[in-house]
């Protein structure tokens, strides 16, 4: 097992991307951004009538939708050949999936702690 392993490691290997795979991630990208878009912008436009917990949802659909504009920055930054580009944005990568999930918690605690 270990043997594989390091000769995966050590072999330079060159995959062929399907021809739609651009399309394909560009497209599914685009529409991961709009679709959270349309949730924060309704999470916040109900939060009002709905209360507080509305609001962390909304946040977390924020954080998702910057989580989903920094796939934008990594393919700028590839395309560009900027390393320090890619390297900061992507040290970062998941800490706004994080964030959304603190707020999402904080939305479900708010939600089942409300008085009736």
């Amino acid at each position: 097992m270990l043997a594989i392993v390091l000769n995966l490691i050590q072999g330079e290997t060159r995959y062929t991307p399907p021809t739609y795979f651009g399309i394909v991630a560009i497209a599914l990208l685009l529409a991961g951004i709009v679709g959270w878009l349309v949730a924060a912008v309704l999470g916040f436009s109900r939060a009002r009538a709905f209360g507080p917990s509305v609001r962390w949802f909304a946040l977390a659909s924020v954080c998702l939708i910057i989580y989903h504009l920094q796939f934008l920055v990594l393919a700028f930054g590839l395309i560009q050949n900027d390393s320090d580009l890619v390297l900061g944005v992507g040290a970062f990568f998941n800490l706004f999936v994080v964030l959304a999930s603190v707020c999402a918690i904080i939305g479900f605690i708010n939600l089942t702690s409300a008085p009736r």
